[in-house]
């Protein structure tokens, strides 16, 4: 059931409600990692070398390219785990849009939502930041202490994380903050597993970039069905 509400959102990601906001969700998200990959090259200029001389060979004065080189391969390594907290920051700004347009398809005739305060988008997505940053943090040393880990502790700790940041928006729309929170409770191997699927494209770059609109589009799904509601469209 997981994977339907996945393929559902698949198949609206070319929708004309939801072209906008994929590619605005695609422009943000490349703009952060490019915005951190400008600051890695510009660290790599102040402490690089221009030119070094090597003993038996002399002066070589590609060292500062060979490292903008070996700068991009490391960016494109790190964006699988920047962007987990940036799918996860997108999330509360995007869902908004992304799932007016599930519920115009697949939802219609429900009431309108509630809108939540921005301050509280704001609040909770900063805080929700700062719990994902210290459990990778805490994963990232157990995976050092046993390598065979390090995929299942990623996939297992993200999943879990991304499962309960977009559930909590999803619902929160519709069932306010103690109302998504009791549904989060009630299905939490439901949620851990679509937090799960939502992790494994996080995992392959340029791909990534469609994550934070992919997963609020599939939670929103997600939560209709918790709720007991059926798409009228497949």
């Amino acid at each position: 059931m997981i994977l339907s509400d996945f393929m559902r959102a698949l198949a609206q990601m070319f929708d004309p409600r939801f072209r906008r906001v994929l590619w605005l969700g695609i422009g943000l998200s490349a703009a952060l990692l490019v915005g951190l990959y400008a600051g890695l090259l510009a660290l790599v200029g102040v402490f690089a070398p221009e030119h070094v001389t090597l003993p038996l060979i002399g002066e070589v004065a590609w060292i500062d390219d060979a490292l903008g080189w070996v700068s991009l391969l490391l960016m494109l390594g790190l964006s699988v785990f920047l962007m987990v907290p940036v799918a996860s920051m997108m999330s509360g700004f995007f869902l908004e849009e992304v799932a007016g347009a599930v519920e115009a398809r697949h939802y219609p005739g429900l009431p309108p939502a509630r809108a939540v305060p921005i301050a509280d988008q704001i609040r909770d997505t900063l805080a929700f930041l700062a719990v994902l940053v210290l459990v990778n943090i805490a994963a990232f040393a157990a995976s050092l202490a046993f390598p065979p880990a390090a995929p299942f502790l990623f996939y297992g700790v993200n999943g879990w994380l991304l499962g309960r940041e977009y559930f909590q928006v999803a619902a929160m729309r519709r069932e306010g903050r103690a109302g998504a929170r009791t549904m989060r409770k009630r299905h939490p191997l439901r949620i851990w597993g679509a937090g799960c699927l939502m992790a494994v494209p996080l995992t392959v770059p340029v791909v990534n970039l469609l994550v934070p609109v992919l997963g609020a589009a599939t939670f929103t799904h997600l939560y209709h069905r918790l709720a007991g509601r059926r798409p009228t469209r497949r």
